[in-house]
């Protein structure tokens, strides 16, 4: 049973629509550091869309919520390295806080044409 009330991603007609994706562990634990937040937030991300046959390559936009809006020159080029161009677009929202302790969430929008 899920332990929140809603989905972590949701697809619908070639659309996913996916959950903010926290910068925690695998446990729910949050991961300290600028990099290694950025990273595990996109990890969480990517197990999302695995839920609903997707991946990273099939994003076509995401927001990033932050605690700390210098993040974003850091994020950019992390941004540029896990996205080919042309890259997905994005927001960047810097927030007061996070559920547990966070310091970046991730939602995304992907978009997969069915296969015939």
């Amino acid at each position: 049973m899920n332990a929140h009330p809603y989905s972590p991603a949701f697809g619908i007609a070639g659309f996913g629509f996916v959950s903010g994706a926290l910068s925690v562990d695998e446990h729910g634990v949050a991961v300290p550091g600028r990099r290694d937040a950025l990273e595990a937030a996109m990890a969480r991300l990517s197990e999302r869309l695995g839920t609903v046959d997707m991946t990273l390559e099939d994003v076509v936009k995401t927001t990033y919520f932050v605690t700390d809006i210098s993040l974003r020159d850091e994020a950019n080029r992390h941004y540029e390295t896990v996205f080919a161009e042309p890259r997905p677009a994005r927001s960047f929202v810097a927030v007061a806080d996070l559920p547990y302790g966070a310091t970046v969430e991730i939602e995304a929008i992907a978009h997969k044409t069915p296969q015939p």
